[in-house]
């Protein structure tokens, strides 16, 4: 509210709403028309905040079911191997609808974590979080899981701009959380463009889901195989002829 400070004389007040701006009222600094307006205003406020908390809540529902969505497309195309590791790169300012790294999101961070670490624990499938270029795409694991797979522990945690929402709300949840730096997963999911790819293993095959969206973000989902190798005598499938003896012509 601007007042002009002519205390006894007829004030122009300009009230801003949160739903519009530049309401002018023509009252004395000692109306009680003053008071009123200022009351109006709080509950108009108060009221706003309330309907802002209730669209987010709607919105990380939302986050939850198109997550819960792809993964389940995923795993009913996708023979994940127990006790494999599933990398999870995700850009919660994507989700959001901004351009990723710019606006990133706590709430739906752990919106993400609180979807797919139920769902893969249950699976008996590890996670790994991927972080941002600016901690160089460091994967969050469980320590168990490094030391199980061996991996190379580095020395970074996790901030809400280097490293990521989603990150962040891992390490909030993980038992013993620590960073490594390499990872070659069996599969993951890319939420928001993370290029996740550094972290699956050879051959990588990308799975087609129905549900391909999180929030407004785009979402990628990666499979893999082992390599196919060898030569003209190379087979790829065990019957009877790989049994076979036989003398070679030079």
């Amino acid at each position: 509210i601007h007042d002009t400070k002519n205390v006894g004389k007829p004030t122009v007040l300009t009230c801003r709403f949160p739903t519009f701006y530049g309401c002018l009222l023509h009252v004395s600094a000692d109306n009680k028309a003053f008071m009123h307006v200022r009351k109006h205003y709080i509950e108009s406020f108060t009221l706003w905040n309330k309907i802002l908390e209730s669209v987010t809540i709607m919105n990380l529902e939302q986050v939850k079911t198109d997550l819960k969505n792809v993964l389940i497309d995923y795993f009913e195309n996708v023979q994940f191997p127990r006790n494999g590791i599933f990398v999870v790169g995700c850009s919660t300012s994507e989700i959001v609808g901004d351009w990723k790294g710019t606006n990133s999101r706590l709430d739906i961070g752990r919106a993400v974590i609180d979807t797919v670490y139920p769902f893969l624990r249950m699976r008996h499938i590890h996670l790994a979080v991927q972080g941002c270029e600016h901690i160089n795409r460091a994967l969050l694991v469980e320590e168990s899981v490094a030391e199980r797979n061996n991996l190379e522990i580095v020395s970074v945690v996790p901030a809400i701009h280097a490293g990521g929402g989603t990150q962040v709300a891992a390490y909030e949840r993980f038992e013993r959380p620590v960073e490594v730096e390499h990872i070659s997963a069996f599969g993951g999911i890319d939420i928001g463009g993370t290029d996740i790819g550094m972290h699956v293993k050879f051959v990588q095959i990308p799975v087609r889901t129905a549900h391909r969206q999180v929030g407004h973000a785009g979402v990628v989902t990666l499979s893999s195989r082992p390599k196919l190798v060898g030569g003209q005598r190379a087979q790829y499938s065990f019957t009877d002829n790989n049994l076979r003896e036989f003398v070679l012509k030079r």
